[in-house]
Parts: structure tokens; C-alpha cells; sequence
């Protein structure tokens, strides 16, 4: 698994690239930054015009890499999230204006052929000199700037779309020049093909950006959750009722913050007066608000429905969750997908491909083509400008044959299309990766998609994963016969409990947490614990008053020499097949007693792992709890016996993983605890639940952000989300393929000779942008998905 943090001697910066039109454009600007001395890593990203390159500081300052990207072609700056998060005032006219001018050339253009209709005329609207005139501002006007960036392209020696429709545009101007100069030629005029190649260009550019806006509107609402201001109270003591508004950039950790109803909370904190309803939904995707009173965590971001409250600031800046969702998003859009490479590689060479392509479609057509098929000049393909006279029977069909080169070279150049290769993949991640942001699924990039859609395997810890992890103490027992203990002077069942919480305050670990519990409840006075060691998956150890003491499973113990009397084996055999988790004390080398812990089953457990069945997946289970407890878990989940492994350490369970990936499968592990870590990193994927500790969420590449009672049924979800992701992908791929694939055929003229069918450089640039359209068009259906949609408690 590939790790997102950057190895120490790195570090990341996000540049806002402009200028790039196709995935020849991304290849440039990829390939500029990867020369780069000091530069390990960059990606490039077309939908969101970004650029995350992971550097040597030492090397090289991101202001540079900045510069030789602006230098090359492409306007670059640093990107800056307080300037990403400032909502950009509407600009309707700004957004119609290329609409309104596309469509006004488009129309114009196609004014010219009115004058075939009988009893229509309008001859300053279908002379040759309104078209010429048309044609020069056409390519001056508003086709300058493609034609500045598709010769720089060239001239760089990096040619990309622009570079194609450039070739294709001045060829077909320069070919009615010619005709209109030397009418001797009897050469058709087409003017109106440069017209139409720029507005239908442009109108395809339109609609594209405005389907590409939609793309990103998803993480336009995350940024769009980070407030700006926040009331802070700089004396809460003297002056409660004094609030200053201050820039949340502002706000340092341990500042008391008042969020008024209806106000967003600007910060991570603690509450610490007041109560109120909060609504999360953008954590958890769940419209029900949560209570939230003092001393409970609430969240940058969320809305406070319902009263004032005080707040403590725990986390801010980039530290808050919101901003780390925030990060992971934009990371997750930057990762591609390993089925991008292929396209990326064919983008790469692709402009070079459809210039050789048209240069020999020229040349064929110009001297054999018209010599295999002659009846092509006389088919009414091509219509003649001018009137016939003495001489052009002579000279008609060598004219015409050159006309008829051109015209399909210059289709050829027009139909191609690299931006819907470059478009096919991020548009779709962006979609997917927001939108499961939004419904609280967090997924780390395109190669994780992918990855997912290969898993055959699913492996699940147990406690706190397919149990609700707050487990509680139902039995605990001191061993008969034995002496007074140096640490306390009476020995009692008590006494066990008040041991094992000793040791146990302080850790996360549910079963701990369920001790401490306990032992508060009873009033117990906890020894002082000192030399505290903990032994991931057997147990804990340390010195209470000078006596060692080990606190952990069975198995351990006795790996450590410790015999458990025959009376004690048998009560915990009654207890491990009622489905209660054991755990036994002892001191120095002698027994003293257990403490027996039951945990119950998330709600949505036995659901989840049947419908993650019926997606194909087969289901194993992993615990370091005792094969009877593990057994009985089983059972309640429906899961036959030999999918289980019980007892197994932190480094079994990534054992076991990898001798499943070394007999071929591809293997997802779900955890939530430190000693799932070493699973999650050795799986191919790896899922942590959003409740877990922060190394399993570091580690996993899907993280299940849910608040709601059923979180574990948010893997059925995410499983569906990156499946139909990784489907819209294959998808976009397939079709920008297959349309390349078959478009540029056709327009170099191979159903002509039989069908006489042949492509006008207006229509191919009508198909080209067609294409990169219905690309984009094609991934925001994935908004259409229906999430959380199926679940119902059992």
C-alpha cells in the first residue's frame, strides 16, 4: 500500500496550473515538473487544473517549480486554501458569454449554404468576401488563443488539441485563400470550416466547463463548511458577554469560543457550557442532529441547531477534521488510477500519432486514392465554387484530388480528440471521492478505486469492528487456595478487579476501557502502576507496589510459565462458551485470577457481511480473542467456522494476509485498532472504521466517517461507490478510445469510395466536441447513486 505521507526528507505542495486542455497538456506539465531537480513525485490533475508534487526543499523552493511552468505555457501559483475557501462571487455573464459567441459563429458559418436553397437570397450574407471577412476575425478574434497555444505547443515540441485544431483551422483558411487567389484551380472555398471549427470549439469548451463546474461543486461544499469568522471571548472569567469576531486562522488551541444557533462551529473543540442539537451530515452524511452537552467533542464545520454554547478550541488550522477530509479529498483527486497509465501513455503519443495520421491520409488520397476511385471527384462530395469553363476538364481532377487530401487531413486533425483521454479518469475520481466525502466514506485516491474492484477477499477484526467495541465486565474471580498477595492485604474477587484496573488505566483498548468502568463503579482505589509495558495482542505488564504483575490471555501466560489451575481452566471454558472474552492476572509466576468481559454485535454486523456476500466477496474473520468466544461470534454472524482464526498476534494477522495475496487473492482488511495496523498496511486495501485510533486511520486507504448507529453497513456503501467509480472510469476510457479509434478512420475517408461518406472539418470539430463532453457528462451520473438506501436493522 502506498502511504500518502511523504517520506521525512519531503514535502508536498499543491500548485493551480491554468492552461491545460487535454491529457497532452497534463503529460507537458508532468514530464516538466519530473526534470525538475529536487522533485520526487508530481501529479497532475486536469479537472481540478491542479498540480501535487512532493519535493526536496533543499533542492528546490515550490515558487520555482511555479515559474517554469508559467515560463512553458502554463500559468502556475501556489495554491492557497484561505483563497480556495473564499466563495467566488456569480458571474452569469461571464459563464453565457462564450455560449452567446460560439453559437453566434456556429450560425454564422452555416448562413453561406442558404444560398442553395431555391428562392433564397441574401448575397452579402453568402458572398465569398463576408466569409473571408468572417473567417479572419474567427481565427483573430476569438480563435487567437488556440492558435497561440497550438503553435507554442508545437514550437516546444510538446503539441496537444490546440496543436491539432490550430493545423486544421490555418489549413482549411489557407486552402480558400489559395482557391479565392488562383480561381484557375476551380478549388472549392470553404471558409465557413474554420468558423465553425472555432465556434463549435468553443461552444463544446462551454458546455464542458459548465459540466466540469458541476463535477467540482461536491468539493465546493467542503470548502465552502469552513467558516471564516469566529466570536471569540478574550475573558471569560471578567467579561463573559464579551465576544470579539476574529479570523478563524486566528483562533489558538485552548481559546473559549461562543457559536450562536445557526452558526457553524468554527474550529474542533470541547463544549464546555451549554447544550444544543448539532447537525453533522457532513461528517456522517446523516440528517438526524446529535445532542452535544459539556465535555462532548464537536466538529469544524457542523451547524449548532439549537442554543448558544461555549466552546473550548482543541484543534484548528489545518488540524481540524474538516480540513483533513478536506486534504484527503484533494490527495484522493491526484491519485490516479493504474488503468490512467495506458491512457496516459497513448495521450502522450497521441498528437504525434494523428499528425502522421493526417499527413498520410494527404498523401494517399493525393496520389493514389483519386487513381483507385475516381469517382469520387464526381460523387457531389465536393462542391465547386465556381462555374466550369474551357480547361477544366483538364485541370479539375488534379486540383480536386489536392482539395480532397486537404479536406480529409484537415478532419482528421479536427476529429481527434486526447482531452476526452485526459478527461476520463479524473472526472470521474473527482465525482466519486466527493461524493462519498459528502455521505461521510473517505477514499484515498483513483488507485484505491481500482484496487477495490479486484478484491475477492474481506477479512474483519473482531472487537470494536463487528462489535460495538464497548464491551463490559460481567465476571471476574480470584483462584481458590491462594495466599495473601504482597499487594494488598485481603484477597477477594475485588481485589482482581481493583489489580487489573490498575494496569489498565490510562489505555485505550475496549476491553481496558470496560475494567476502568468497572472499577469506577465499585469505588476501587487503584495502585500505583509503574514500568508499564504493553504486549500487542497478549496482554500488559508492569509493577503494582513492587510485585510484577501480568495482566492478558490465557496463552500468554502460559508461554510465560505460568500454570492455571485445573478449577480456573474449567470456569473459563464455562464462561468463553457463554461468548465472554477472558482475561487472566497473575503475579510474578503464580495465578491469581480473570476478570471475563462480554461484548456485544454492531446492529448492522450480521447484515453487512450478507450483503457483502451477495457483492461476491468472501468474508474472514480475526481476533486475538480465544477460539470459543470467537466461535460464538461466528455462529451469530452467520459465518462457517473455518472462515475464523482466533488468537492470532498483530504480526498474524498481516501473516495471514500475505500468504492469502501469495495464493493469488486480493485481500481488503477492516480494523479499527492499533494492532490492526500491521494488517491494514499488508492488505491491498485497508478500511478503518472513523472511531478507531488514529494509526488505523493513518494506515487505511478507506475510512468509514459515520456517526449513525449502523457504521459498518457504510462498507457495503463505499464497496458499491468505488465499484460504480471504477465502472464510470472504464467507461470514459472505453469510449474516448473506441471514439478515436473509429472517428479518425472515417474522417481520413476510408467509407468513402464504397458509401461516399465523407466527414466536413465542421463536423468533425461537432463529433470532437461531442466526445469530450459526453465524457464528463457520462461521470456525473454517478450523482444519480443511491447510498444507505437498502439497510434496515435485523
Amino acid at each position: 500500500m502506498t502511504s500518502l505521507s511523504p517520506p521525512p526528507s519531503t514535502q508536498q505542495v499543491v500548485l493551480a496550473v491554468s492552461g491545460m486542455k487535454c491529457a497532452g497538456c497534463v503529460q507537458a506539465v508532468e514530464k516538466r515538473l519530473q526534470q525538475q531537480p529536487g522533485v520526487a513525485t508530481a501529479v497532475v490533475n486536469l479537472v481540478m487544473e491542479q498540480a501535487a508534487i512532493e519535493y526536496v526543499p533543499q533542492e528546490i523552493e515550490p515558487a520555482s517549480l511555479a515559474q517554469v511552468l508559467t515560463i512553458a505555457g502554463f500559468p502556475s501559483h501556489i495554491q492557497n486554501r484561505e483563497e480556495e475557501a473564499e466563495p467566488l462571487p456569480p458571474q452569469p455573464l461571464k459563464e453565457i458569454q462564450p455560449l452567446v459567441l460560439a453559437t453566434v459563429l456556429v450560425v454564422l458559418s452555416g448562413v453561406g449554404h442558404l444560398g442553395h436553397i431555391p428562392g433564397f437570397t441574401l448575397p452579402w450574407l453568402t458572398s465569398i468576401q463576408f466569409h473571408w471577412g468572417l473567417a479572419t476575425l474567427a481565427l483573430l478574434g476569438p480563435g487567437r488563443p488556440i492558435l497561440q497555444e497550438g503553435w507554442q505547443g508545437l514550437w516546444q515540441n510538446r503539441p496537444n488539441m490546440n496543436t491539432l485544431i490550430s493545423l486544421g483551422s490555418i489549413t482549411a483558411y489557407l486552402a480558400s485563400v489559395v482557391a479565392v487567389v488562383w480561381p484557375q484551380l476551380y478549388w472549392d472555398c470553404f471558409f465557413d470550416a474554420p468558423v465553425m471549427i472555432v465556434g463549435l470549439i468553443l461552444l463544446g469548451r462551454a458546455l464542458e466547463a459548465q459540466a466540469r463546474g458541476r463535477t467540482k461543486a461536491s468539493l465546493e461544499k467542503l470548502l465552502a463548511l469552513q467558516p471564516m469568522v469566529a466570536r471569540w471571548l478574550p475573558n471569560p472569567e471578567t467579561q463573559p458577554d464579551r465576544t470579539v469576531d476574529i479570523p478563524v486562522r486566528d483562533v489558538q488551541i485552548g481559546a473559549w469560543l461562543q457559536v450562536l444557533p445557526g452558526d457553524k462551529f468554527p474550529v474542533d473543540g470541547r463544549v464546555l457550557e451549554g447544550s444544543t442539537l448539532v447537525d453533522e451530515a457532513m461528517l456522517t452524511g446523516e440528517a438526524m442532529p446529535v445532542p452535544k452537552a459539556s465535555g462532548d467533542e464537536v466538529v469544524a464545520g457542523t451547524l449548532n441547531q439549537s442554543a448558544l454554547i461555549t466552546i473550548e478550541a482543541t484543534r484548528t488550522g489545518q488540524q481540524t477534521t474538516l480540513a483533513q477530509i478536506i486534504d484527503l479529498v484533494e490527495t484522493a483527486q491526484t491519485r490516479k488510477a493504474p488503468i490512467q497509465q495506458f491512457a496516459d501513455r497513448v495521450a502522450g503519443y497521441f498528437t504525434y500519432g494523428v499528425l502522421a495520421i493526417a499527413t498520410l491520409t494527404f498523401l494517399f488520397w493525393v496520389g493514389i486514392g483519386v487513381h483507385l476511385w475516381p469517382d469520387v471527384l464526381a460523387s457531389g462530395t465536393l462542391p465547386m465554387m465556381h462555374s466550369p469553363d474551357v480547361g477544366m476538364a483538364e485541370m479539375a481532377p488534379r486540383s480536386a484530388g489536392i482539395l480532397l487530401g486537404l479536406k480529409l487531413a484537415i478532419a482528421v486533425l479536427v476529429i481527434a480528440c486526447p482531452c476526452a483521454l485526459g478527461l476520463a479518469t479524473p472526472t470521474a475520481i473527482l465525482v466519486g471521492t466527493s461524493l462519498g466525502a459528502e455521505r461521510g466514506l473517505l477514499i484515498r485516491g483513483g488507485d484505491v478505486l481500482e484496487q477495490v474492484d479486484r478484491l475477492d477477499t474481506l477479512i474483519f477484526d473482531k472487537t470494536g469492528t463487528l462489535t460495538t467495541g464497548h464491551p463490559q465486565v460481567t465476571d471476574y474471580w480470584v483462584s481458590e487456595g491462594l495466599p495473601a498477595l504482597p499487594v494488598g492485604d485481603h484477597l477477594s474477587s475485588q481485589t482482581v478487579l481493583q489489580l487489573a484496573a490498575s494496569l489498565e488505566k490510562g489505555s485505550r483498548h475496549p476491553l481496558a476501557t470496560a475494567i476502568v468502568e468497572q472499577a469506577d463503579a465499585q469505588d476501587l482505589a487503584y495502585a500505583s502502576a509503574t514500568a508499564l509495558e504493553t504486549v500487542p495482542g497478549c496482554g500488559i505488564k508492569g509493577q503494582l507496589e513492587g510485585t510484577f504483575i501480568r495482566l492478558g490471555s490465557a496463552q500468554w501466560l502460559q508461554d510465560c510459565g505460568i500454570v492455571i489451575p485445573p478449577q480456573d481452566q474449567h470456569q473459563g471454558h464455562h464462561l468463553a462458551q457463554a461468548g465472554k472474552t477472558l482475561i487472566h492476572l497473575a503475579t510474578d509466576q503464580t495465578y491469581v485470577g480473570g476478570v471475563a468481559v462480554q461484548d456485544t454485535l454492531r446492529s448492522d454486523a450480521a447484515q453487512t457481511l450478507k450483503d457483502l456476500k451477495g457483492l461476491g466477496l468472501r468474508i474472514q474473520m480475526l481476533t486475538g480473542d480465544q477460539a470459543e468466544t470467537a466461535h460464538i461470534v461466528a455462529q451469530e454472524l452467520g459465518l462457517d467456522p473455518t472462515a475464523v482464526r482466533a488468537g492470532v498476534t498483530p504480526g498474524d494477522k498481516a501473516a495471514v494476509i500475505a500468504d492469502l495475496q501469495a495464493q493469488g487473492h486480493q485481500v481488503g482488511m477492516v480494523g479499527d485498532g492499533i494492532n490492526d495496523a500491521p494488517a491494514l498496511a499488508q492488505a491491498d486495501v485497508g478500511i478503518s472504521l472513523s472511531g478507531g485510533t488514529d494509526v488505523a486511520i493513518e494506515t487505511a486507504q478507506i475510512i468509514l466517517m459515520s456517526g449513525d448507529a449502523n457504521p459498518l453497513y457504510r462498507l457495503v456503501d463505499v464497496l458499491r461507490l468505488s465499484r460504480a467509480t471504477f465502472r464510470k472510469i472504464q467507461q470514459n476510457l472505453f469510449w474516448a478510445l473506441i471514439y478515436n479509434l473509429i472517428g479518425l478512420p472515417i474522417a481520413a475517408g476510408i467509407l468513402l469510395p464504397k458509401f461516399g461518406i465523407l466527414l466536413s472539418p465542421a463536423s468533425s470539430a461537432a463529433l470532437m466536441a461531442f466526445s469530450s463532453v459526453s465524457v464528463v457528462t457520462n461521470s456525473l451520473q454517478l450523482r444519480r447513486l443511491s447510498l444507505q438506501a437498502k439497510y434496515s436493522s435485523h
